[in-house]
């Protein structure tokens, strides 16, 4: 499938967050644990070869985190802040929403997420453009294993796209080409 020039980078931060917090970590992240966000966008660009517009989506719950916001502009990031009712989610619904409108348009887009909330978005997606899934491979949603059988290209947050500056927490399936006993032995 030929280029269109142009990849959009949706992020799900909180999902990211929680996913590393409650599920890896077992505990709120440090800074240090927390990913690179400047290599998810570089490992976009290289990946395809083009330009990436990289969208990172942000509930905001009163004042918008100025630091956190300013740390994803000065790396190239449209931080998306955005706000509704406590009864919505309003990343889930900024994404979905982006997703549809990228629809709409030329260009390919990596959505980095775990929740299957877009799915339904996502799909229609699959074929017309590149797709691709940034995520933690163990805890992304079974719904995305259909959608990689019909082309989504699907990427791990870690081993992938080596997002990480220590090593995570995780248990993982081996390849016996890559085992190391000393790994294990200490």
């Amino acid at each position: 499938m030929d280029s269109l020039g142009r990849t959009y980078l949706l992020v799900d931060g909180e999902n990211i967050d929680a996913t590393l917090g409650g599920s890896i970590l077992g505990r709120r992240p440090q800074p240090q644990e927390r990913p690179r966000w400047d290599r998810l966008l570089t490992f976009a660009e290289e990946h395809w070869g083009q330009p990436v517009t990289p969208l990172f989506f942000l509930a905001v719950h009163g004042e918008i985190p100025m630091p956190f916001v300013q740390a994803l502009t000065s790396l190239g990031y449209k931080p998306v802040p955005l706000s509704g009712t406590p009864d919505q989610k309003v990343v889930d619904l900024g994404i979905q929403r982006t997703l549809e409108e990228i629809g709409r348009r030329e260009g390919d887009v990596v959505l980095v997420s775990n929740d299957g909330d877009f799915i339904p978005q996502l799909a229609p997606l699959i074929g017309t453009r590149r797709t691709g899934l940034l995520a933690f491979n163990e805890f992304r949603n079974l719904g995305y294993t259909e959608l990689q059988a019909q082309g989504l290209e699907v990427f791990d947050l870690e081993y992938d796209v080596h997002a990480f500056t220590e090593t995570l927490p995780r248990l993982r399936v081996i390849p016996i080409d890559e085992f190391d006993p000393a790994q294990f032995l200490g």
